[in-house]
């Protein structure tokens, strides 16, 4: 009998959503009237826990929520889910909070209050270190603090654990060499990447994913998967992979979490054992389907909903986002 898969391993953020719909984004001192109103939830390592869930793959959480009225909801829907939250910690004080605007284009604009994401130690990484060893890989994100994931990026290069991580939200400084170097998938999209390059040209002007991609590896990283939005995405790495991955057609309602979707689903591909072309556009089908769909985790989809978009029976009319 065939031992179970090594489950991914989400390390980092848990939010409640609070999402306002608006005919387009307000300008600086701008009031404007919405449309709707909902709260889902949200967090970009929760996001990314869930789309791995969704897709039918073992996942398991390290991350922290209030003992607010939010941090129970968010335990539940976790575990709804079907992620593993044994190393999700309850502390005092509330939990992650983001306030998110989402343009009838589909374009969104977000205010990310850390809340108890930011008491994320390496600490809870040494009293979960048997769920980092656990991994088949993990992920990790820039919305805990920065201390926490350079020592996780220290353990899993002790511990030969794959390291993905979305540089997300952009950091205050750069990131040290060794812990970009501990990467195993670095996966920005275009102004992330613009940040870990010093704001050069080529990342600013969205134009040149194959120098984009160069200077990152130049960096000390081992492979990168550049998302370009409704233009897909572009993979590369140190080894020679070079290729671009074109996003599926879709009529865009709502953009948020599609780049969780993505990481989740890439993650999944790869331990599928799929390649890295094969899965960067299995995580395009997923991405492109999450972006039909209102809310973070509401939008991810189940493992049925990709392989019919792969095999082109789910149709639309007009590019999303990644």
């Amino acid at each position: 009998m065939p031992a179970p898969p090594r489950p991914i391993v989400v390390v980092g953020s848990i939010n409640i959503d609070l999402v306002a719909n608006t005919p387009r984004i307000p300008i600086a001192g701008e009031t404007i009237l919405g449309s709707d109103f909902k709260i889902h939830s949200g967090g970009k390592g929760a996001n990314q826990a869930v789309a791995v869930a969704r897709l039918g793959y073992p996942v398991r959480m390290i991350g922290r929520v209030g003992d607010d009225a939010f941090g129970q909801q968010l335990r539940s829907g976790l575990e709804t889910a079907g992620v593993d939250t044994a190393g999700v910690t309850t502390t005092p004080g509330s939990s992650g909070v983001a306030v998110i605007v989402v343009a009838e284009s589909g374009e969104n604009s977000i205010v990310v209050i850390p809340g108890a994401n930011a008491l994320l130690t390496p600490n809870d990484l040494d009293r979960n270190i048997e769920i980092i060893r656990s991994a088949g890989m993990v992920l990790a994100q820039l919305e805990i603090p920065i201390e926490t994931v350079q020592r996780l990026a220290g353990i899993c290069a002790r511990e030969s654990v794959p390291l993905m991580l979305d540089p997300a939200p952009a950091p205050a400084k750069q990131l040290p060499a060794e812990t970009l170097s501990a990467v195993d998938w670095f996966t920005p999209n275009e102004s992330e990447a613009a940040f870990f390059l010093g704001n050069s040209a080529a990342a600013k002007e969205g134009q040149e994913p194959m120098l984009i991609a160069a200077q990152l590896l130049h960096q000390g990283i081992k492979s990168v998967a550049l998302k370009l939005g409704a233009r897909g995405a572009y993979i590369a790495s140190s080894n020679g992979l070079a290729e671009f991955i074109p996003a599926f057609p879709v009529k865009a309602i709502d953009t948020t979490a599609a780049g969780d979707c993505f990481n989740g689903a890439f993650a999944v591909g790869l331990l599928m054992e799929k390649g890295p072309a094969e899965s960067a556009r299995f995580a395009a089908a997923a991405s492109a389907i999450s972006v039909t769909r209102a809310g973070a985790q509401p939008s991810m989809p189940s493992l049925a909903e990709v392989q019919q978009m792969l095999h082109g029976k789910i149709e639309e009319e007009a590019p999303g986002k990644l």
